[in-house]
């Protein structure tokens, strides 16, 4: 395959030119922890509608914000005592908070789909926290796929996925977590887990006490995070959850023993082992290595429900969500 001009390995050269891009209100992809991102400006309008363009994402889906520390953070969004105590124990890392904005903050409605609320991260990676110091203001970066698709978990992904859209993709490999962030809403009274990941509920609780589920609270949470289309994540071909094995014409998405008899042509395991972490590495990278026209479907084995297993089925739920008519 012909390498791809776009795609930039993340030297000093290549973060240069990604701060100029942003400074000039374009697009940019790059590495983050979760998965790779498409950034653009936080603070430009402009710049906040070429990321919805170019994802064909719906307006009424908010962005998160990224920034290169907490203080930062606190600059455009209110925190309170439950954010303060979250934001020291797993910033930087893969958690978003949902926190009521700023008055004054630089970052337009737009970012939040017109609410006064902003979903904001610190995140881990290397790459990423080094552009973002280097840019010095907010990033908006959804994951770098047009919106619905699998996420991009290297740099190849977000250049076949993303096509003519994005004119740079900083490259550093293989995002680690493999799953988007967790997402909590602190904006009212009551915490809720908007979306699970590699923070697990278990660790948010622990911290800061009772978390409610998004189920359980009505108002509008469920349209205060990104991810939360009922049909996500998905790939070409229909899942069907919770398989033993494969019927003769579907692949197989294995975790743990594999069944026998499945040829390796048409099974990738997510963790032999039954790790959760790293299937949950390997979970969008393996749904597009099966989403082949020789299968009629892809059968996922069932995933333990628990810590980050919690946001693997997430995803997979609404990877197999029924798709919405096109029009």
């Amino acid at each position: 395959m012909p390498q791809d001009r776009r795609i930039l390995k993340a030297t000093p050269h290549a973060l240069a030119r990604s701060v100029r891009q942003l400074r000039r209100g374009g697009l940019v992809a790059l590495p983050t922890e979760t998965v790779y991102g498409l950034g653009g400006d936080a603070t430009r309008r402009a710049a906040v509608a070429r990321i919805y363009a170019a994802k064909g994402r719906p307006a009424f889906n908010p962005l998160i914000v990224h920034v290169a520390a907490v203080e930062a953070a606190r600059a455009i969004a209110r925190f309170d005592a439950r954010a303060r105590v979250l934001a020291a124990r797993f910033w930087p890392g893969p958690l978003t908070l949902v926190l009521g904005r700023r008055p004054g903050s630089r970052v337009p409605r737009v970012v939040a789909a017109g609410r006064e609320t902003l979903a904001i991260r610190v995140p881990a990676h290397p790459v990423a926290r080094r552009l973002l110091q280097a840019f010095g203001r907010p990033v908006v970066a959804p994951s770098a796929n047009r919106s619905g698709k699998v996420s991009p978990t290297t740099a190849r992904h977000v250049a076949i996925g993303l096509a003519k859209y994005v004119p740079l993709i900083l490259d550093a490999g293989r995002a680690d977590v493999g799953v988007e962030s967790t997402v909590v809403d602190l904006s009212g009274r009551v915490a809720v887990l908007l979306r699970p990941g590699a923070v697990t509920r278990e660790q948010l609780e622990q911290a800061i006490g009772p978390i409610a589920s998004l189920d359980d609270e009505a108002g509008d949470s469920a349209r205060a995070s990104p991810g939360r289309l009922a049909s996500h994540y998905a790939p070409t071909l229909p899942l069907r959850l919770g398989a033993g094995a494969p019927r003769d014409d579907e692949a197989f998405l294995a975790f743990g023993p594999a069944p026998p008899g499945v040829g390796a042509d048409r099974m990738i395991n997510l963790s032999a082992t039954g790790d959760l972490v790293e299937a949950a590495a390997r979970l969008f990278d393996a749904l597009r290595a099966l989403d082949r026209r020789q299968f009629s479907g892809i059968a996922v084995a069932p995933i333990p429900d628990h810590g980050i297993g919690a946001a693997i089925n997430d995803r997979l739920r609404r990877a197999a969500a029924p798709r919405p008519a096109r029009r």
